[in-house]
């Protein structure tokens, strides 16, 4: 082949190198926006769906009646190995010929005196997870006696130590609870919507390209409602697992402008009265958050153009007004 031709032929392979580089960028590319709408759709899912997971319910009988942690018993597992190896020990001609039987032999009573060493450190480590898993049972036994007498403080205290509202608290809400009237429970939900819902929506063109635009206003408040609601569905499922309570109201709160003030202040915008017997009633796979809202008592003023608006919550002390 001539120059000309070695010329045509390197021309040729770079032409079809860049080619495979274009090929490979938009494979890449699409590969990326594809990644990213399922990020931001798996996204948008968690936060409408939130009622659709809960904690297994809580048997308060099985945990009062449960056995204490087994106290550890104090062994010599490596104390005995060791020794094991002292008295099997017979030095081979090469040790006697080159006289290093005596230090293998005190290389070996060391080990059996490092050897007590570590039974005795397992042991107190041992010791140690004893006496704080002990702690833990006993607690946990009081309390469960507590709950099962009716204590409300002991309420609480189960709230505070198992804790079934992480999950919210990793998506931008907080809760804490009160005490009412009668003994009705009052669950503050802290959410902030603003920061939780993304502001711009994400889908994939036929060409395989990302594209970004911000959200309609419709679409976020919707968005907005479900979140909120969802979550006070499961705040509803995760109190009713965890206690043998019979009713419990749930306000949610978020900043807001207040037009008596001119300032921005967390106001309530969805209270709702919620007894168990009615959360046991609903198919939460299938129902729509937002309208489940009409199974319950509550107050919600919503607008699918301006979202919520504040609302005066319910409270323990109203209940019984039917309001």
């Amino acid at each position: 082949m001539g120059w000309k031709g070695t010329l045509r032929t390197m021309s040729a392979t770079s032409r079809r190198y860049d080619r495979y580089q274009r090929q490979l960028a938009k494979m890449q590319e699409v590969e990326h926006a594809t990644y990213e709408v399922e990020v931001y759709e798996s996204y948008l899912d968690l936060l409408q769906s939130m009622h659709k997971e809960c904690s297994d319910v809580c048997n308060w009988e099985e945990i009062q009646q449960s056995t204490p942690p087994t106290k550890p018993i104090k062994v010599q597992t490596n104390e005995m190995a060791a020794q094991s190896a002292l008295d099997n020990y017979k030095p081979g001609f090469r040790d006697k010929l080159l006289k290093k039987s005596e230090d293998f032999r005190q290389k070996l009573v060391d080990a059996v005196e490092m050897a007590k060493k570590t039974d005795e450190n397992e042991y107190q480590e041992a010791l140690k997870q004893y006496t704080l898993d002990y702690a833990e049972w006993e607690e946990s036994v009081k309390i469960a006696g507590n709950i099962i007498r009716g204590d409300l403080k002991a309420y609480f205290d189960a709230l505070n130590l198992v804790n079934p509202f992480k999950e919210l608290t990793g998506i931008g809400s907080g809760i804490h609870f009160e005490m009412g009237k009668e003994s009705i429970m009052n669950a503050i939900l802290h959410v902030n919507g603003d920061q939780v819902i993304p502001s711009e929506a994400k889908t994939l063109l036929k060409s395989g390209k990302l594209s970004v635009k911000a959200i309609p206003k419709g679409r976020f408040y919707e968005i907005y409602q479900d979140y909120v609601c969802s979550s006070v569905l499961r705040v509803a499922r995760e109190f009713y697992a965890l206690l043998p309570a019979d009713m419990l109201i749930i306000t949610a709160m978020t900043d807001l402008l207040d037009t008596k003030t001119g300032h921005i202040e967390e106001q309530p915008i969805l209270s709702a009265v919620i007894p168990r017997k009615t959360i046991e009633l609903l198919n939460f796979e299938t129902l729509d958050p937002s309208d489940s809202m009409g199974n319950f008592v509550h107050r919600m003023d919503f607008k699918k153009t301006k979202g919520f608006a504040i609302v005066d919550p319910i409270t323990p002390d109203s209940i019984d007004l039917g309001t």
